[in-house]
């Protein structure tokens, strides 16, 4: 799926980054950059993403929880040089191969899918503008409002429809070239 390319993407381009600042000893670097990947990234916004294809059940939710402990494996790992005894026992408790995380072997850097990444942001920044409006405005989450959005990329945000219904609280989205819409607030 397209939020599945764009989380492998960031755990492999984190895998880089981390491995490189190791290899300096720029630790400072290195925890900071898994502590933005883990908040901001995987708990913010991945497993947002996931609860809807949880939820589903089947092969879907299979699949979506077979790439949360994919990626929660892989930054487990990575984070275990700076907390090595609760990155264990957390460890312990996931799906896992070998005996113990401290042999396990040090996750590799992938290539991506950087265009998929790149509409996946397109998607995340129309959630993150109507949430600010919304929040500018006072609007509470449980009341729904028609999204439209005129943007070229229609295929893209086709794609992300269940995304923005969900969690830009959308009582239905519309995508088109344009619209013209008297007294529509716009992002």
């Amino acid at each position: 799926t397209l939020e599945d390319k764009w989380m492998l993407t960031k755990y492999y381009s984190l895998v880089g980054e981390v491995t490189e600042n190791l290899e300096k000893f720029e630790l400072g670097l290195a925890v900071q950059k898994l502590y933005d990947f883990i908040w901001d990234v995987f708990c913010d916004w991945y497993i947002e993403l996931c609860k809807t294809r949880l939820q589903t059940g089947g092969e879907t939710a299979l699949d979506a929880q077979r790439m949360l402990v994919y990626v929660m494996n892989g930054a487990l790992r990575l984070l275990h040089p700076f907390m090595p005894f609760i990155t264990e026992e957390i460890w312990q408790a996931l799906p896992h191969e070998g005996e113990s995380i401290m042999v396990a072997p040090w996750p590799q850097k992938k290539e991506g899918y950087p265009q998929e990444e790149a509409a996946f942001e397109k998607i995340m920044a129309v959630i993150k503008g109507i949430r600010n409006r919304r929040a500018e405005m006072n609007v509470p989450p449980s009341k729904k409002a028609g999204i439209f959005i005129a943007t070229a990329y229609q295929d893209v945000f086709q794609q992300g429809t269940p995304f923005l219904t969900r969690l830009a609280y959308a009582s239905h989205v519309e995508i088109g070239q344009e619209f013209d819409l008297k007294g529509a607030v716009q992002v």
